[in-house]
Formats: C-alpha cells, structure tokens, sequence
C-alpha cells in the first residue's frame, strides 16, 4: 500500500479520489483550505487518513502537509494535484487579479505542491505524480479562455516532468476529465465582473445563471476515481488519462481536427526551410 497526497478533496473528483484510495487500503492526507469540511473522510478511516488545512497557493502549508504525510506515514508515495476552481470570462472581460489567481492556484500551486514531495520521491526512487487538467485543454470554448490556457500551461509542464523524472523511477501523468457531475459548474464556478454585451452570444451564453449544464453532467465521480487509482496501482499510468466517454469524443476530435490543418498546409510549412524548392509558393 502507498501513501496519498491529494489537494481539493472538499468535493467532487478530489473527495471521490480520496474515498477510493482508501477503500482500496491505501494511505491518505485528506487536505481542503478548510479542514473541517474533509474531517469526516479522515474520521471513518482512522488508522489510514489524516486531514488537514491546505491552500495550494500558501508555500508554508504545503510543506507542512508534506511534512505531515512523513510524520504519520513515512512520506508521499502519490501526489494528485486537484485543487482548483473554474473561471469564465470573454478574453478582453478578463480582470488581471482574477487571472492571476488562478494561475496561482492551478498552476503554480501545481508546482508548489510538486517541488515539496519530489526530495522524497528521488531519495526513494519511486512515487507518481497526477496533475489534473481538463479536455479544456484540448478543445476550449468560448468564455474559458483563461481556464483553458492554464490547464493547457499544466499539460506541457507535466510532459516535460514526466521525461526528466522517468529514469528516477518516478512518473507524471494528466487527467483530463469531461463533464462530471460535481460542483464545478455550481459552487466552484466564478467570472468576471466585467460583462461586455458584444459577447453576450459567444461567452455570455456561459455565464453563471445562463449556463443550465449544472447537475446534468454525464460524469460519475466514483466510477472517474475508480479509473484513476487502477491507473496509478498499475505502474503504467499513462501520460494522458481521459476520464469520460465526452473526454474521449472532444479529445480524439481536436486530434483529428489538427491534424487536418496541419495535413492541409504541411507543404507550405516544410517550403520554409532554407534550400527548399519553394513547393507550394
């Protein structure tokens, strides 16, 4: 059995992850900004969990849940970087502060949390880390601009991880979920307060209060989680992990939409080099 770190467990896909790890015996730290709110998951699991507070975006928490998943279980086996929130916004609505937050809390909150198990993970020469991305990355509709980009920001860095950690005997993978019934589009949904009427018909349509795609999501959380921890227990984790039949649709068409463009214009683009014979001009 290994030991679990995974951020955002509040809810959705975070608490689902939580409570399938441990159902299987593994160790958990259970961690949410307000520790209260995962005291319960740690409570029937008493000799396996422990919760605790941790905002991504506050350096000195992350090295104490961290340091705590050492105290109580010798150390962090699996790391999954849920924590996260969505934001909606036309590009020209979005407000600089918002947009900094969230880059702090997906992505560099990624990182912080990354840099402060990987000492570890070396020294012991095994461990997985999951990042949590979303098909958003792939295929971003209009009014996720922002939200996209980070995640697309998470994907390419995690690839690079993935190689540079591969002959330490440690792995990273992305999960990119579809649709799934959580409180993503409800509670953890936020926007701009900036509303620009000329987008009204592109990312308006999408805005807290038009948007009616809450509560219908065609994804299960327990049946995403089960699929996620038999990827990690299998050592194989692949880089990219969709969760979803609607993940596999977008991502498999945005795939084959760029490849279309890349198809369509390859003779044109390869005429660029120097001495090349100008096909295509």
């Amino acid at each position: 059995m290994s030991t679990w770190l995974i951020t955002g467990c509040s809810t959705g896909l975070g608490r689902a992850f939580a409570e399938e790890a441990l159902a299987r015996g593994h160790d958990v730290v259970v961690t949410a900004r307000d520790a209260s709110t995962v005291q319960g998951i740690a409570g029937a699991h008493p000799d396996h969990a422990v919760a605790t507070a941790l905002d991504v975006t506050d350096a000195d928490q992350v090295a104490a849940a961290v340091a705590l998943a050492g105290e109580r279980f010798g150390g962090v086996d699996v790391l999954v970087n849920n924590a996260g929130y969505g934001y909606r916004a036309a590009v020209e609505e979005g407000d600089d502060a918002d947009v900094a937050r969230l880059f702090d809390t997906h992505f560099h909150g990624s990182v912080r949390t990354i840099k402060a198990v990987l000492p570890g993970m070396r020294a012991r020469r095994s461990g997985t880390i999951v990042n949590l991305s979303s098909i958003g990355a792939r295929r971003t509709g209009p009014g996720s601009g922002y939200y996209g980009a980070v995640k697309a920001a998470i994907e390419q860095m995690t690839m690079a991880l993935r190689t540079e950690l591969a002959p330490l005997g440690v792995t990273a993978t992305v999960v990119e979920p579809g649709s799934f019934r959580t409180d993503f589009s409800g509670r953890s949904l936020t926007e701009s307060a900036t509303v620009i009427d000329d987008y009204a018909e592109t990312a308006g349509k999408r805005r807290i209060g038009v948007d009616s795609s809450h509560g219908t999501q065609p994804g299960d959380p327990t049946a995403g989680a089960r699929l996620l921890v038999d990827a990690v227990e299998s050592g194989e984790a692949p880089y990219l992990l969709l969760l979803g039949s609607d993940a596999v649709d977008v991502v498999t068409g945005a795939l084959d939409d760029l490849r279309s463009d890349i198809d369509a214009w390859a003779d044109r683009s390869r005429a660029t080099d120097f001495g090349a014979s100008g096909v295509g001009r």
